[in-house]
C-alpha cells in the first residue's frame, strides 16, 4: 500500500536552488525567456507614457532591463 510514499533525499535537496541558471547554462538561455517582468515594465512605461520624452522618463526600467539581460550573458546597445 505505501510503494510510492518514499521518496529519496536527493529530489528534495534542489528545492531551495537559486533558479537562474549559471555558467553555461546561461548561454544556452533564449533572450525571449528571460526578463520577461522587467521587458513587460519597460515596454508598458515607454507604450503608454504621456510625456514628450518617453526615453528619458522610462530610463530607469531600461536600465533594470538591461542590467537584468546582462546577467544571462546578454549585451545590449
Amino acid at each position: 500500500m505505501s510503494s510510492m510514499q518514499a521518496t529519496s533525499p536527493t529530489t528534495t535537496s534542489n528545492l531551495s536552488a537559486d533558479l537562474k541558471p549559471t555558467g553555461n547554462a546561461v548561454a544556452k538561455v533564449k533572450p525571449c525567456c528571460v526578463c520577461k517582468d522587467e521587458k513587460a515594465a519597460r515596454d508598458e512605461c515607454m507604450l503608454f507614457s504621456t510625456s514628450n520624452n518617453a526615453q528619458q522618463e522610462c530610463q530607469d526600467l531600461v536600465s533594470k532591463y538591461r542590467s537584468c539581460m546582462a546577467g544571462y550573458g546578454f549585451s545590449l546597445p
